[in-house]
């Protein structure tokens, strides 16, 4: 059996000492795995997303990344182990030009940028043509790309991201997750923050679904999508299937 590459224990996190947003939550994710967090708003998944990348200290319980205790370490230190975070706002450096902007992501990488920049290239050809605009002139969608070529400049072993579908419109939400799931098939382990359910769930190979802080259904995605109880609380009983989606 593979070891896990990321064990979320019983944590407990929030932004004020002694008040948890999460209580207790518990979450796995192996090596190459893409894992779908859902749940309504206010569940604690972005509160999941920052305290798993360091950004907030659990009041309780433990995070192991390859093996190692990293609870309460920083996310600069999270990110040389081989962690990798894009948040859902203020993403990018919007005065910087992309290529600018990679190049901030390999800050801590101390050999030639060149070939990094080019595997990022190569996995958003659209930044490649445009490597000398500002980042601030960019689409919705544009900077949404760039933010994860940014975060994968330093090739990660896991990647979080934190509604990378928000905001953007149907055709760019479909390009969107078509590019998650080309980065995941590269071998790296993703954890994808949703507030659209069905795409992410269609998408995972395995789904935690949260509510008032406490992860309360796990298993398969497909599993997920077709479980009554999940689509009545948190898909919805109506509305369209994604299922059998070509993402």
């Amino acid at each position: 059996m593979v070891d896990p590459l990321l064990v979320v224990h019983d944590v407990h996190a929030g932004y004020v000492p002694g008040l948890s947003i999460l209580q207790g939550v518990n979450l796995r994710v192996d090596p190459g795995e893409l894992i779908a967090v859902i749940g309504p708003n206010g569940a604690g998944k972005s509160t999941l997303a920052k305290t798993i990348f360091g950004l907030l200290t659990p009041h309780q319980g433990q995070i192991k990344f390859a093996g190692q205790d990293i609870s309460g370490l920083k996310s600069n230190l999270l990110v040389q182990r081989g962690m990798g975070y894009v948040p859902q706002i203020a993403n990018v450096f919007p005065s910087l030009t992309i290529e600018e902007n990679l190049e901030m992501g390999a800050v801590l990488h101390h050999g030639p940028l060149a070939p990094l920049k080019e595997k990022v290239y190569a996995a958003f050809p659209a930044l490649a043509k445009r490597r000398r605009q500002r980042a601030g002139t960019l689409s919705g969608g544009e900077r949404q790309m760039l933010a994860m070529g940014r975060a994968l400049m330093l090739e990660p072993k896991l990647l979080i991201l934190d509604e990378p579908s928000a905001a953007l419109s149907p055709m760019l939400v479909s390009s969107t997750f078509r590019q998650i799931q080309a980065i995941n098939q590269t071998g790296t382990a993703i954890i994808l923050v949703e507030q659209n359910a069905r795409r992410a769930l269609a998408l995972a190979h395995r789904g935690y679904v949260l509510d008032s802080g406490r992860d309360c259904f796990e298993g398969p995605g497909s599993e997920l999508l077709e479980d009554p109880k999940v689509g009545e609380l948190y898909l919805g009983t109506a509305g369209e299937e994604f299922r059998d989606a070509t993402l």
